[in-house]
């Protein structure tokens, strides 16, 4: 898992990358103004776990690496190179994308059933003569 905050011009935001079973999910939360240490701490504390596990997305496939042995000035260079990454990977936008597409989806459909459930009641109430 790891958490990139980063500016986007207006707010700050933090990208939430899981990898569970093969699977990468990304999330995006939206921290407003630039955030104090003790307001990220409370985030991963309290709030982290929330948004990960009200999750509908199921994640894009991603490759595993494998488990060998990493020369430790070979893994230093990588550090410094994460370090130095601005903003968010691709597979987490696509993963994100997804989210908010099947969200998109569960949401018409609550919309189209309350639309139905308002038709069926005005029916019976005209059918009733009010």
């Amino acid at each position: 898992m790891s958490l990139t905050i980063y500016h986007d011009g207006q707010f700050w935001v933090g990208i939430i990358e899981v990898v569970e079973d093969g699977k990468l999910r990304a999330f995006r939360y939206v921290f407003g103004a630039k955030p104090k240490d003790t307001e990220i701490l409370e985030f991963i504390y309290y709030r982290l776990l929330d948004i990960i596990n009200k999750s509908v997305h199921s994640g894009l496939d991603v490759e595993r690496k494998s488990d060998k042995k990493i020369n430790p000035k070979r893994l230093q260079r990588q550090v410094a190179k994460e370090i130095n990454k601005v903003g968010i990977s691709t597979k987490a936008q696509e993963a994100m994308k997804q989210e908010y597409e099947e969200k998109k989806k569960s949401k018409k459909k609550r919309a189209k059933q309350y639309r139905e459930e308002l038709k069926k009641q005005k029916a019976k109430a005209k059918h009733k003569g009010k």
